[in-house]
């Protein structure tokens, strides 16, 4: 009674895509992954992680974003994990081989920490490491 696995949650959210959406202004799909929680570097949360990015990628490249978008098929993808938190050592390492493996298939990655109290924003990209902040 009351004994839910606290992980139950993400779990399920593995094949949940939080948000399709298309950025004018970049001409591009952009799928938007949310991670209010902490990073701790726990295994679960990296595979966790891992698992929400694979679910992403399939479904870009396996024919179902596609499908249930066809005006958004042509367009280059972007995947932006919005985050309540800057990710950790751990997770930014797991972010830097991600983005290495999504640039193999022209899929970019953004990673977006906001502060929800201050409206503030930082975004990160690889070009230049996936520590270098905007």
């Amino acid at each position: 009674m009351g004994n839910k696995d606290p992980n139950a949650k993400a779990k399920n959210r593995v094949g949940v895509i939080d948000v399709i959406a298309h950025d004018a202004k970049r001409n591009e799909v952009v799928l938007v992954m949310n991670e209010p929680k902490e990073w701790d570097g726990s295994d679960e949360q990296m595979l966790a992680l891992q698992e929400r990015f694979n679910a992403y990628v399939s479904f870009l490249l396996d024919g179902e974003m596609a499908s249930d978008h066809p005006e958004l098929a042509s367009k280059p993808a972007r995947i932006e994990l919005r985050c309540a938190y800057i990710p950790d050592t751990r997770a930014l390492e797991l972010l830097g081989l991600i983005h290495d493996q999504l640039a193999f298939q022209e899929i970019k990655l953004e990673v977006v920490v906001r502060n929800e109290q201050s409206n503030d924003e930082i975004r990160m990209t690889k070009d230049e490491g996936m520590t270098k902040f905007e």
